[in-house]
């Protein structure tokens, strides 16, 4: 509990209104009160209202300190010794450099549980929380007394903290008495940059160090802005960086030179996409393209006044022939897939989502046009397309991969986006336990999570009935994840695990 702080406080009002409400408590006027009997912000003058947001900034800083405080405590408590060791079968590739070496690699999977965000913000605030604990206790002090605000906290951390981690704590001490007292006079920009600069010019070797860290770290990435827009961020050193811009940049002056009166950002995107791709350049092998087609089942009239219910029912040859009709009505030619690459049609009920098949596009041409082979002269009822059967063996068919994905279509894993291309198939309940290779026990899991599956103790993984992945951590929080095509709500139905003996799961295939 730190200097001052009181958990039930809020904020306090400093002046009597004659017009105060009925519901505000009579002595709710000079002392703290609770966020449920504040006074209404429209009784308070102009003036009152600063403060007010003021001492909430306080407040603020407060909690993130006791928040930071209960991070690191809980993360201490993750020991790196249940993780596995480098150079055994299970082990990491590389260990994220951000977290202490005490703490396990599984901790920010989690807190982003806990606090249901993503690993990468559960891991800068593991990081951010290590630092102002462990490292930097006056900065910690200042945010519990809520004189130093959480962004510029977190500044001193991201400077101080695992960029830092070869430089004599002697060294990080001096900058942070440096730094402490001017930290409210800067923006959280040049905060960092004169953190920088100080501890630079007291270690010159870290210059050294960080640049090389920041070169191990170079990747490019993208991420969805909305209206069909996404971003390609590219992290490279500098020199590199600007010569990149200056040729794209040149290129698109140059289109413009030549008439093309886009506007001159449209143009450098253009130019961008064009010198990655080298649409013009044969001499590298081509990317293949592997497309999925959404296609909720259409109702089809069986007899006059009566549309077929499909939700749970078979997909009827019937179907297959009018969803073609619809596919194809869609692209000029009729639908076929790209060269070298290929089509999977994911044939949906339109009532929940629930995936029913997923046929490659010559497939369900093929069933369409033959129909039932048991009554190949009727309309039958019979189902063509369907979820895939079980298979006896440990591996997964390869219907059941294409289903599979298809449904899950990234990782299931709460908070994970890895594409479900880039996954691993996993039993739920482990094979070696009975658990079956069917649809209804597999999932996509990438790496890490497989992983965490196999070898973080203390989690548990069940699949319901609908695809609805619930997942435990260790100290009983729950999430879940839906097939992103459900649209119905997840039953609450575990898969039963069965008491059998034999090991806690399969054997990893890394």
């Amino acid at each position: 509990m730190f200097p001052g702080a009181s958990y039930g406080v809020a904020v306090s009002v400093t002046r009597l209104h004659p017009e105060l409400p009925e519901f505000i408590p009579a002595d709710a006027v000079g002392r703290p009160v609770r966020l449920d009997e504040m006074l209404p912000a429209e009784f308070l003058t102009a003036e009152e209202l600063v403060r007010e947001i003021q001492r909430a900034e306080q407040v603020e800083a407060m909690v993130a300190a006791y928040k930071a405080e209960r991070i690191a405590e809980l993360a201490a408590r993750s020991s790196a010794s249940t993780d596995r060791r480098p150079g055994t079968p299970g082990a990491a590739a590389e260990r994220d450099e951000r977290l202490p070496d005490d703490v396990s690699e599984f901790f920010p999977d989690e807190l982003a549980m806990v606090l249901n965000c993503s690993r990468t913000r559960a891991t800068l605030l593991t990081a951010t929380s290590q630092t102002l604990v462990s490292s930097l206790p006056r900065t910690w002090r200042a945010l519990a007394e809520g004189r130093l605000d959480y962004p510029r906290a977190r500044a001193l951390a991201a400077e101080l903290g695992w960029p830092a981690r070869e430089t004599d704590p002697v060294v990080v001490s001096a900058v942070e008495a440096a730094m402490l007292p001017v930290a409210t006079t800067m923006s959280v920009r040049r905060l960092r940059a004169a953190t920088r600069a100080e501890l630079l010019a007291r270690d010159a070797a870290a210059a050294e160090l960080r640049r090389k860290r920041a070169q191990r770290a170079a990747d490019v990435s993208v991420r969805g802005i909305g209206d069909g827009m996404s971003e390609v961020v590219a992290t490279m050193p500098a020199p590199l960086a600007a010569a990149t811009f200056d040729a794209v940049d040149r290129y698109a002056r140059m289109a413009r030179a030549a008439g093309d009166h886009a506007p001159l950002g449209q143009l450098r995107s253009a130019m961008f996409a064009d010198l990655a791709l080298r649409p013009w350049d044969t001499s590298r092998p081509p990317v293949t393209a592997h497309l999925t087609v959404l296609a909720p089942l259409p109702a089809l009239q069986q007899r006059p006044g009566a549309v077929a219910e499909v939700g749970g029912e078979p997909i009827t040859a019937a179907h297959a022939r009018k969803l073609l009709e619809s596919l194809d009505a869609l692209c000029p030619g009729g639908l076929r897939s790209p060269a070298g690459g290929s089509v999977t049609v994911a044939v949906t009920a339109p009532d929940s989502g629930e995936l029913l098949a997923a046929p490659k596009l010559q497939e369900l041409r093929r069933v369409a046009r033959r129909g039932c082979r048991t009554h190949p002269d009727d309309e039958c009822g019979c189902p063509v397309l369907g979820r895939p059967p079980a298979v006896d063996g440990y591996p997964p068919s390869a219907g059941q991969k294409r289903w599979l994905r298809t449904r899950d279509r990234t990782c299931r894993h709460p908070g994970c986006d890895n594409a479900a291309g880039w996954a691993d198939l996993d039993h739920v309940i482990p094979h070696a336990r009975g658990g079956p290779t069917d649809c209804a026990n597999l999932c996509c899991l990438c790496r890490r999570h497989h992983r965490l599956k196999t070898h973080a103790p203390g989690w548990r993984f069940v699949l319901h009935r609908d695809g609805t992945l619930s997942v435990t951590t260790p100290t009983g929080v729950t999430r879940s994840t839906r097939p992103p095509g459900l649209h119905a709500l997840p039953e609450d139905w575990p898969v039963p695990l069965p008491e059998l003996a034999g090991p806690l799961d399969d054997p990893p295939p890394f």
